[in-house]
């Protein structure tokens, strides 16, 4: 591991100004990925600014009738508190589907968000990786893929031709997919002060900067995530499908939630992971959903038009077809339909 200076930040403002007073600087909180990453050498930080003593550390009502989790909170204590299993069960159970409870335990909000790939190429510093080193290449799109995206790769030159996929990693947060069909918001401080970012902002593309994993500006300091009133706490579902049965990442999650008003649905969410760079939602799939009646059919359309577009690289084709299903199956676990198979 290489050699850094650490600084225990006392407050969000001492934070920010530490982290703008050194390019090379990072947060750290729970450390369960950046440690990882510091000890594969991919990581190299300057310096390390520790802030689990910020007052980030509570989950509280909105003014709205949402809910603010604070970014020091761990995933284990977000996943079973009260009011988070109540109205936004579909978090719970996405935060439960992830990782091991020993990580959990450790892990905070904030730090979920920051999450990098688990591309074996991205960890592995002897092969070509555009995340990791931009312009050497990627090692996955002819490589082993089958953990890779298919969605959201697509590249076109600037006359419109279709252009090399510069990375194709995925990214492998659970509770992230949940945010992401719950439309939460992401709350930041940085030098030029307070933000917001909805949640669909957060997390990029790989485009043609595949390192830049988020839009969070270099100095900005996660220290909140709201979610709105609406948790969909009757009919939900979080769907992961992996290689064994616990701490493994999704080949392909779903977090799938429906308003009903009897059997016509009134609103839906649909949110996947393990299939894109970043937690992929389609609003216009989502949108063939309402005013149609619950059933096999009307989910097998929605997603259809989700996967709409997507592209395998060999090894990862399997995941069109089987995020089709996935969707189908969680949608009709989410309306409490009787499954047909």
């Amino acid at each position: 591991m290489n050699s850094f200076t650490y600084t225990r930040a006392d407050s969000v403002e001492h934070a920010v100004n530490e982290r703008v007073a050194e390019t090379g600087a990072k947060f750290i909180a729970g450390g369960t990925n950046l440690l990882d990453l510091m000890k594969e050498t991919v990581e190299h930080p300057s310096r390390l600014i520790d802030i689990t003593r910020l007052p980030m550390t509570s989950i509280t009502e909105t003014v709205d009738g949402g809910l603010r989790l604070g970014a020091l909170v761990t995933n284990a204590d977000t996943a079973y508190d009260k009011h988070v299993q109540k109205r936004y069960p579909l978090l719970s159970q996405a935060i439960l589907a992830g990782a091991s409870p020993q990580l959990r335990n450790m892990a905070t909000n904030g730090g979920n968000l920051m999450q990098r790939t688990r591309c074996y190429y991205f960890y592995d510093v002897a092969t070509p990786c555009n995340k990791r080193e931009p312009g050497s290449g990627c090692s996955a799109i002819n490589g082993f893929n089958r953990i890779h995206a298919i969605l959201g790769t697509q590249l076109l030159d600037q006359d419109g031709t279709s252009a090399e996929p510069q990375c194709i990693a995925t990214h492998p947060s659970d509770m992230c997919v949940a945010l992401a069909a719950l439309g939460a918001v992401v709350r930041v401080t940085g030098k030029y002060g307070e933000r917001t970012i909805p949640f669909a902002d957060f997390h990029r593309l790989p485009g043609n900067t595949p390192h830049i994993d988020n839009s969070l500006a270099s100095d900005e300091l996660i220290t909140a995530i709201d979610l709105p009133p609406n948790g969909f706490p009757k009919n939900h579902m979080y769907l992961k499908l992996r290689d064994r049965a616990s701490y493994a990442f999704a080949l392909v999650s779903v977090a799938a939630a429906l308003e009903l008003e009897g059997d016509t649905i009134s609103d839906a969410r649909i949110a996947l992971g393990g299939v894109a760079h970043k937690p992929w939602r389609k609003p216009e799939a989502e949108d063939l959903l309402v005013g149609k009646p619950v059933s096999s059919e009307s989910f097998q359309a929605a997603a259809d038009a989700l996967l709409a577009g997507a592209q395998g690289y060999g090894a990862n084709t399997f995941k069109i077809e089987l995020a089709k299903r996935a969707i189908v199956r969680a949608l009709g676990q989410a309306a409490k339909l009787e499954p047909t198979e």
